[in-house]
């Protein structure tokens, strides 16, 4: 039969069907511990695989972890949000340490919101874990970087909501070198105008060709009016990924910055 003979509505083949096994398999989760100082061990379980690399366990957020131990005092009694959180080891340690509230954050997306909810559920550090949900300190929310914060701030007491939270933790956020704006709207909308309040940003150049880049968060942010304050250095025992191309020691080393508002800020009334 010639091709102009065939009719096309009695054909029973999807032109736009992948064939099968045209996509590899979706890699299974993971799990990843953390050991506290004293310790203690954290499970934590990473999604098989994440457009945002949320299935990863980043060195930065060891870092900051371990930052938090060191100076519990940095979130005891406070309120923290994460942004990018992943597995959310840094909140699930705050939460440990008595910080007051905490909203671990990441984008909305279903399996990943269920994995931290998972990694909080299972912690029996965390403070009022054996009771009911709404007792916990810790809550998981999505959120999209530069979007309305407003269903975060709700997690605060009332009389918090329009002030936002005294802590907020970044943790290897910065290769996203597109949403550096969008990060910094994030922490000006929910950060706590306060000479206490911090933003910690902690970072690896993952890819050190492009460590410009990343470092270019921290012009924006000084443009936009943030004080900007480096506050700590780790150099791994090795690069997180070891086959990494670049140079080693850039790839070994986690750096840890600080954003307060400035005094104008806080005595303008405005944000920066």
């Amino acid at each position: 039969m010639a091709s102009a003979d065939i009719d096309v509505d009695t054909v029973d083949i999807d032109l736009f069907q992948d064939p099968e096994d045209y996509y590899p398999p979706t890699p299974p989760p993971t799990t990843q511990t953390y050991t506290t100082t004293k310790g203690d061990i954290i499970t934590l379980h990473l999604v098989g695989h994440s457009p945002t690399e949320a299935h990863h366990l980043w060195n930065g957020s060891r870092v900051m972890a371990s930052h938090f131990e060191t100076h519990p005092s940095l979130v005891q009694g406070r309120t923290v949000l994460e942004l990018g959180a992943g597995a959310g080891l840094p909140s699930i340690m705050a939460a440990c340490l008595g910080a007051r509230r905490v909203v671990v954050t990441d984008f909305p997306d279903a399996d990943l919101i269920e994995t931290m909810w998972r990694n909080v559920r299972g912690c029996e550090l965390i403070p009022g874990r054996g009771g009911e949900e709404g007792e916990l300190s810790i809550v998981v929310e999505g959120l999209v970087w530069g979007a309305d914060p407003g269903k975060v701030l709700g997690y605060l007491d009332e009389g918090e909501r329009r002030e936002g939270f005294d802590v907020l933790v970044l943790a290897d956020l910065l290769f996203r070198h597109s949403e550096h704006r969008n990060m910094l709207r994030t922490v000006r909308q929910t950060l706590k105008k306060s000479k206490e309040s911090k933003a910690f940003v902690v970072f690896t150049s993952y890819r050190p060709w492009l460590q410009h880049k990343d470092l270019a968060f921290f012009d924006v942010a000084r443009e936009e009016g943030w004080v900007v304050e480096k506050v700590l250095e780790k150099k791994m025992d090795r690069p997180l990924f070891e086959k990494d191309p670049g140079d080693e020691e850039i790839l070994k080393t986690v750096t840890g910055w600080e954003l307060r508002w400035s005094e104008e800020a806080l005595e303008g009334g405005g944000r920066p």
